[in-house]
């Protein structure tokens, strides 16, 4: 599998705004010409779209330890071919018969590329910024970069997978907002949404309410996730799966 990005640089913020995966025939790999050249025609090209939270993510020869631009590198708004990240490599081992010689766009709520696990701070951003976007407001961060136009958003394909994960506190009710709201927007405009959920809501009730688990966590659910998310990608179109 090979991964493409596109970055741009706002108010030294570094954001990636495009990104797509492609799954290869046996042996074969693709430039950014023939992406561009897929990209054309994107109802043959890409087979639906996976949702995460925010990306880390480099591009070949670059690393996420500190910014690119520290590093050299040119914010020339083209595609670029990108290291793999963990979500890249469940990426690889999940999707295979059924989507090989096709894309699948890797869409993020939140575009800023960089690792904000452990920085509430920037949520407490992205929920201000949430309310201040749909009111015609200036944001913290770059509209267009860091934010979905939810009423708006361009889909390809057949499916929309939420992998953003629900580890969100409550008092983030626009964060919540919105992500639900991307999901019922894009169940709306006709395409298969699909999720992995647990004991906690059925399908229908984790729909309404933005309850979408990641397929990637720690110690002993490591596997479990990540055998739901491949479990979920053996067909095409991918299925929501139960997690038990």
């Amino acid at each position: 599998m090979q991964a493409f990005g596109r970055f741009v640089r706002s108010m030294d913020i570094e954001y990636l705004v495009e990104q797509y995966v492609y799954i290869p025939l046996d042996g074969e790999t693709i430039d950014t010409a023939t992406l561009k050249e897929m990209l054309q025609n994107k109802r043959k090209s890409v087979a639906g779209t996976i949702f995460l939270y925010n990306p880390t993510i480099a591009p070949i020869g670059y690393n996420t330890k500190s910014s690119l631009a520290s590093q050299g590198y040119e914010f020339d708004n083209a595609f670029c071919e990108l290291s793999f990240d963990s979500a890249c490599n469940l990426f690889s081992s999940s999707l295979k018969d059924g989507y090989r010689g096709k894309l699948v766009e890797i869409k993020y709520f939140f575009g800023i590329n960089r690792d904000i696990s452990d920085n509430p701070q920037i949520t407490e951003h992205f929920e201000i910024d949430i309310d201040r976007y749909y009111s015609n407001q200036l944001t913290i961060y770059d509209q267009e970069a860091n934010y979905q136009d939810v009423q708006n958003i361009r889909l390809s394909g057949k499916f929309v997978f939420f992998a953003s994960g629900n580890k969100f506190d409550k008092q983030f009710k626009n964060v919540v907002n919105y992500i639900k709201n991307t999901a019922l927007q894009a169940k709306k405009v006709g395409k298969d949404v699909v999720f992995l959920y647990d004991n906690n809501y059925d399908a229908n009730e984790a729909l309404e309410l933005g309850y979408f688990l990641s397929p990637f966590a720690n110690a002993k659910l490591k596997d479990v996730r990540a055998n739901a998310f491949k479990k979920a990608f053996s067909t095409n179109p991918p299925t929501s799966v139960k997690i038990k």
